[in-house]
């Protein structure tokens, strides 16, 4: 295992998990249809989990090209390693969405939906104002850097001895992806990471489905756009804050 490597697997893992909830409550004929935003935002939250527990101990599992940029910015992370981590990212958000696809297949096959089909790829407003969407995008990835910079580890006695918390380590960054989920996600879907959007937005546009419709490129810049900025927003206000 190396860094870039667990950076793919972790992404992979990630996208395998999170859109593969998507998938089991919006197509039809599956046995968590209609599971609702409860269920998805739980599962997203997992899915991180699992990405973080699997790449955390050899890269840190940023499994987002705005949390790698951030992380640079705040001088945590270095500049020269950002574009591999980028690409590792990008290729496991495509593997694991692929995944996805073959084993939902027939159930995207049943879904005559076209839009619904598209949600288990990537991300779409609830109400399309471009501008404002930009902004939710910004919010979310805002809260999810800024929280993460104050991230300590467990600590023992006055002599703050440090706890080993083992893959209970990675709990933290799950329930603040869900708690982003809840309180902020039914805007834009809180796509929050630029692989996680792009990638699976990709293979929307390549993998065949009976009556599939477009992937609204229109649209792609914002879940790319909104979370670099916010991340470097969050970067910017905790340097300044330190």
């Amino acid at each position: 295992m190396s860094p870039i490597l667990a950076e793919f697997i972790g992404t992979a893992l990630l996208l395998l998990l999170g859109n593969g909830v998507v998938a089991n409550v919006v197509l039809n004929k599956t046995k968590g249809n209609s599971g609702g935003w409860i269920v998805i935002t739980t599962g997203w939250a997992l899915a991180v989990y699992v990405g973080v527990v699997v790449a955390g101990p050899y890269s840190g599992a940023h499994l987002n090209p705005a949390v790698s940029v951030a992380l640079a910015a705040a001088g945590k992370f270095s500049w020269a390693e950002v574009p591999m981590f980028v690409l590792a990212q990008l290729a496991g958000a495509m593997l694991g969405t692929s995944l996805v696809w073959y084993n939902y297949k027939d159930h995207l096959d049943a879904t005559p939906d076209n839009g619904l089909q598209r949600a288990c790829f990537c991300t779409e407003p609830a109400i399309r104002k471009p501008l404002r969407n930009l902004i939710c995008e910004v919010t979310g990835t805002f809260v999810l850097l800024f929280t993460i910079f104050y991230f300590t580890g467990a600590e023992l006695g006055t002599e703050k001895t440090p706890v080993g918390l083992g893959s209970l380590g990675a709990v933290p960054v799950a329930f603040l992806v869900w708690a982003i989920g809840l309180s902020l996600g039914g805007t834009t879907g809180y796509a929050i990471n630029p692989a996680r959007d792009l990638g699976p937005r990709i293979m929307h546009a390549i993998l065949p489905m009976n009556g599939k419709g477009h992937s609204d490129w229109s649209y792609a810049w914002i879940p790319v756009a909104g979370p670099l900025a916010g991340g470097v927003l969050a970067a910017a206000l905790y340097l300044l804050l330190k």
